[in-house]
């Protein structure tokens, strides 16, 4: 770079990110002003956003459980990682196969630096981190092949994420390009937030998020989520409130939440 270049900051902590809104709703600490405003806000709309944003962390561990335990999956694309927090997603796979690997995806830099910091695999798997956007597929999965094996299956986890790419962005096609990468055995979990779970509250909540964020949030309906999963076999109980999914208590199956959440398998 010359003297005279003028280099732009890699991220404006004037402005929400998801990521860090997502920290502030589970009581972290790596977020910003603006990241709290937008949070409060969210909450003020939606008062049981943080119990939502735990019950999808929960849905990320039962789901990984049953990928590795009993669908023997041994490979992860983990997209819109977030900033790290409990049950991340190469410590559940891990602690049940050691083996297991995991590619996690983000675009902003506080979510990479943390997690290149604390996301360490275990000796016997392997982790890596690849800086890139889930609207350009292609890079993601090129640089994600350096890790993973696209001839074995893989589970592409799609979580709190496909609702910052807009309908104008066509998210199923970045969807379908994903799953057209992998083979057949693979599986996809996604969990969105609903516009027709408590759909006033939801309504609301996206208008105030949206007014202070970078990034606009879509929230879509069921039949909108499945659409996702076209051409996949859902894994039972289906697309399902992420409570709902393999609840392992009935305190966790009766979590608030306006997420849908499902998993589905690659014929």
């Amino acid at each position: 770079m010359s003297s005279g270049d003028v280099r732009q900051p890699a991220f404006d902590t004037s402005v929400a990110h998801i990521a860090r809104v997502y920290d502030y709703w589970l009581g972290g600490k790596d977020n910003y002003a603006a990241d709290r405003a937008a949070g409060d806000q969210v909450m003020q709309a939606y008062p049981n956003i943080a119990h939502s944003v735990r019950a999808n962390r929960a849905f990320l561990a039962r789901a990984v459980t049953y990928l590795v335990g009993e669908a023997g999956i041994r490979q992860f694309l983990d997209i819109g990682t977030g900033i790290p927090s409990a049950n991340n997603t190469h410590e559940v796979a891990q602690s049940v196969a050691p083996e297991c690997r995991v590619v996690y995806v983000d675009n902003d830099p506080i979510v990479l630096t943390h997690a290149r910091a604390l996301l360490a695999s275990g000796p016997a798997g392997v982790t890596d981190y690849v800086d890139a956007d889930l609207r350009d597929p292609a890079k993601l999965l090129s640089e994600a092949a350096r890790t993973l094996d696209f001839t074995q299956p893989v589970a592409v986890m799609l979580l709190g994420i496909l609702h910052m790419i807009p309908d104008q962005d066509d998210p199923r096609a970045i969807v379908s390009t994903l799953m057209a990468a992998v083979p057949p055995g693979s599986f996809l979990t996604i969990s969105h937030p609903a516009s027709d779970i408590d759909a006033a509250a939801g309504a609301e909540a996206s208008r105030r998020y949206n007014a202070q964020a970078a990034e606009a949030a879509t929230f879509r309906s069921h039949a909108e989520v499945m659409t996702f999963f076209e051409g996949l076999d859902l894994v039972p109980p289906g697309l399902v409130p992420v409570p709902e999914w393999r609840p392992r208590s009935e305190i966790e199956a009766k979590t608030p939440s306006n997420l849908w959440g499902g998993v589905g398998r690659k014929r």
